[in-house]
């Protein structure tokens, strides 16, 4: 699937974004210029050699802040992630197989999940089980579960009524082995689809938490941290806010982008799409074809093979 997605532009855009904030993420502790926690310079002071980003109130390097911080938010949009696809994709294709009990069972916790407030399940949560990082990180995965449930009942659904899969059932196979060997195969794309979008939503619902001190609290480098601090001194750094925000939105755009790449070479669409662009870039390039592989292009192209022969005909007519 990733040589696919890499020979889309948006592919490979959204796999170097990721690449860039991936690296930052785990070597930005060694990085950072400066201790994330340390005093090093003049309180508020603007960009200059010594500090790129400039200083917070208490005299930090937000350059240093920023990388160390990186740990910690993307981190933990990948453990929301996590726990959502776990939570929400096993009882979605089970749902298929296990009866009508299980079925209406997980629909209505389904149901009662979606109809939670994110930001005020999230501080119940963490008010009852104690404000760290890690009871934060568990109840916005819990809350996004219902994104994979859905999305892998579907697939599971549309891939249990073919004839292969129905074939291995009347043949004595598991439940177990028919979903490893058949279904899981076939909703891979939508769930790695679904599975991208949330971590750039994990990561703004974090970034949303920490802003507000939940589940993290001061002093330790969060990007939503990092965004309220600089909101408090905005008259006296207004351009401070902008890196936080910056940062966010590239790592939300390259989660994006890389949902849409692999929708487009998803699928039998997904195969034409990359099969066409193929034989445009031959026949833009030049190359020497023979006739059997020129009808082929000219099909693709078309989608009608019999329409791209009656085309080849008419031209060795002309000339």
């Amino acid at each position: 699937m990733l040589k696919s997605v890499l020979r889309l532009t948006i592919g490979k855009i959204a796999v170097v974004l990721l690449s860039l904030v991936a690296f930052v993420a785990i070597f930005g502790k060694v990085l950072a210029p400066y201790p994330p926690n340390a005093t090093v310079g003049p309180l508020l002071k603007g960009p200059s050699s010594a500090h790129w980003l400039g200083t917070d109130y208490l005299g930090r390097d937000v350059l240093s802040r920023m990388l160390a911080g990186a740990e910690l938010s993307v981190g933990g949009a990948l453990i929301v992630a996590a726990i959502a696809l776990t939570v929400g994709a096993i009882p979605g294709i089970l749902s298929v197989y296990l009866g009508r009990v299980f079925e209406w069972l997980s629909l209505r916790v389904i149901d009662t999940l979606i109809a939670l407030p994110f930001l005020v399940f999230a501080v119940a949560m963490t008010a009852l089980l104690g404000n760290g990082v890690f009871q934060a990180m568990f109840a916005v995965g819990f809350l996004l579960a219902p994104v994979f449930y859905r999305v892998a009942r579907a697939a599971t659904l549309s891939v249990a009524q073919s004839q292969f899969v129905e074939a291995a059932i009347l043949s004595g196979a598991s439940t177990r082995w028919v979903v490893r060997k058949h279904v899981w195969t076939k909703i891979l794309p939508p769930i790695a689809i679904s599975l991208s979008t949330t971590i750039g939503i994990g990561l703004v619902v974090i970034a949303s938490l920490t802003f507000l001190s939940i589940g993290v609290s001061p002093p330790t480098a969060t990007w939503g941290g990092i965004l309220a601090s600089d909101l408090l001194y905005i008259a006296i750094q207004p351009y401070a806010p902008i890196v936080p925000i910056v940062v966010v939105l590239v790592v939300v755009l390259g989660c994006n982008l890389f949902a849409d790449a692999v929708r487009d070479v998803s699928g039998e669409s997904g195969r034409q799409l990359l099969n066409s662009r193929d034989a445009r870039r031959a026949l833009r390039s030049g190359q020497k074809i023979d006739r059997s592989e020129q009808v082929a292009v000219q099909s693709q192209l078309s989608g009608q093979p019999g329409h791209a022969e009656a085309d080849l005909v008419r031209s060795d007519s002309v000339g």
